[in-house]
């Protein structure tokens, strides 16, 4: 189960597989990952880990409560 802080993006994209999500694909400026009809852009690879700011966003949008994300 992961932690609700700073994150490494493959380990935010293996998460969000394990949540029903596809890809990531590539998009426009950003990859993208589906589930249904949701779109979520995921943010670039770089260096440094994805905020804790930037995860509760993610999250947000995705539709995945805190505490589904740390009870997986």
């Amino acid at each position: 189960m992961p932690a609700f802080g700073p994150i490494k993006r493959k380990d935010l994209v293996q998460v969000l597989c394990q949540l029903g999500f596809e890809g990531p694909y590539s998009g426009g400026r950003h990859q993208f990952m589906v589930k249904g009809q949701l779109r979520l852009f995921i943010p670039n690879p770089h260096e440094g880990d994805i905020s804790r700011s930037l995860l509760a966003r993610l999250l947000r949008e995705a539709g995945i409560e805190r505490d589904e994300w740390e009870n997986l």
